[in-house]
């Protein structure tokens, strides 16, 4: 699978290394709180550590190299990387009212009230939301995920969380250009369907369908030939699967990777979470990025474009903190910022945890989570299938496991 590095000799002892498998083993497999864990970690894209426990679920199997995992929001950076390859061809600029391709937008309002049983008051008319706004999550969109107002439950109502099956992309921009923002764009930072609109703008601006336009543009170059949008014809078998947690119990499995659904084509290409990979696939995306937008001879982005992206975008430097109104669990808010389809650390001290200035990162809903660390030239991804993210802290944790096997430090 990864052919592993002296650790040594990239700066990491291998006995502190040889804490984490004993760790998820106690802590999470053998506990029955995961399924199953996948940890790959990287120095220099050279792999130090690899470590694969547990099961693919219910049926026993052990879990394979080869397992795909529903990567679910870590499906958000691969979109935005997308969009900013058409921002360096000038097909599009940040700076753009999203109107360009969106004329469904042009009449957005601000929510004032209503909702529910009575309809949605007339709202102030909202300025026009950017590309930027889209890819830092200030556009005013949110998620029915949220459950905090009366605009996510209609969206909700709309199950615009799981399109997959039921909309395609011209119907959902259809549906969403007609409901209320949460705030005016730029005004706030809420967590949101921002990245499915941008996934659609790919879409128009490319004339390709999004899983077309990643295979061509991202996913072929960079020989990721296991991640899409489903599972492809025969491979149902390697697909894990999926569970949610139950206070005081195991999770309990809510998705056979065998019968799911992503076995089947969907009808819409959900850009803010529908993607379903291998962790050596998005661990090619994570080196890619790392290396300033390219990988063994495949030139993704520039990069002073992957630098603008992973540099933080909310107003005045501000942090999470200041900005957020949603509930999410990919990030921690302290010292936390946002950048063009990442969160990154503007604060190593405010996190809490080892850290470096301008690492970034991001996660998915399934509890899985890369990040990269630019100073120190370090990646890690990590797999496992339980629903939500906010179950345990193994992201911290794993970090800090991380962190104190390095004993070479670029700081």
């Amino acid at each position: 699978m990864f052919e592993l590095a002296d650790a040594g000799d990239l700066g990491f002892d291998s006995e502190r290394l040889g804490r984490i498998a004993p760790f998820l083993a106690e802590t999470y497999i053998d506990s029955g709180r995961l399924p199953n864990a996948q940890l790959v970690v990287c120095r220099d894209g050279k792999p130090v550590h690899y470590t694969k426990l547990g099961k693919m679920g219910d049926d026993g199997r052990e879990l394979t190299d080869d397992a795909l995992f529903r990567i679910a929001s870590m499906t958000k950076p691969v979109t935005s990387v997308a969009f900013m390859q058409l921002v360096e061809q000038c097909k599009v600029a940040l700076e753009e009212p999203v109107t360009k391709v969106f004329p469904e937008f042009a009449d957005l309002k601000v929510y004032a009230g209503g909702g529910g049983s009575i309809p949605f008051a007339p709202g102030a008319p909202a300025h026009p939301i950017r590309f930027v706004d889209l890819l830092t999550h200030m556009s005013g969109l949110t998620y029915g995920l949220q459950n905090r107002n009366n605009i996510d439950a209609v969206y909700r109502e709309f199950n615009f969380d799981f399109a997959r099956d039921h909309l395609d992309s011209d119907e959902f921009v259809a549906k969403l250009s007609k409901l209320p923002l949460e705030f005016a764009p730029g005004q706030g930072w809420n967590y949101s369907v921002s990245t499915d609109v941008l996934g659609i703008a790919v879409e128009r601006i490319s004339g390709m369908r999004l899983g077309e336009y990643f295979e061509k543009h991202i996913f072929d170059p960079l020989g990721m030939k296991d991640t899409r949008f489903g599972v492809a014809e025969g491979q149902s078998h390697r697909l894990v699967d999926a569970y949610a947690y139950r206070p005081g119990d195991a999770p309990r499995m809510i998705n056979a990777g065998a019968t799911s659904k992503l076995n089947q084509p969907g009808t819409f290409d959900s850009g803010g979470g529908g993607l379903v990979g291998t962790i050596a696939d998005y661990d090619r995306f994570t080196s890619m990025l790392l290396n300033g937008g390219e990988l063994d001879g495949a030139r993704i982005l520039s990069p002073k474009t992957v630098r603008l992206m992973r540099t933080n975008h909310l107003p005045d430097n501000r942090d999470l903190t200041e900005m957020s109104s949603s509930l999410f669990s990919e990030a921690n808010n302290a010292g936390t910022g946002f950048g063009l389809g990442f969160a990154m650390v503007i604060d190593p001290a405010k996190t809490l945890m080892p850290s470096s200035m301008g690492e970034f990162y991001w996660g998915g809903a399934y509890s899985t989570a890369f990040f990269v660390d630019p100073l120190e030239r370090i990646t890690m991804t990590f797999m496992t299938q339980v629903y939500p993210s906010s179950t345990y802290p193994i992201r911290r944790q794993l970090k800090t496991l991380i962190y104190s096997a390095l004993t070479d430090s670029y700081a």
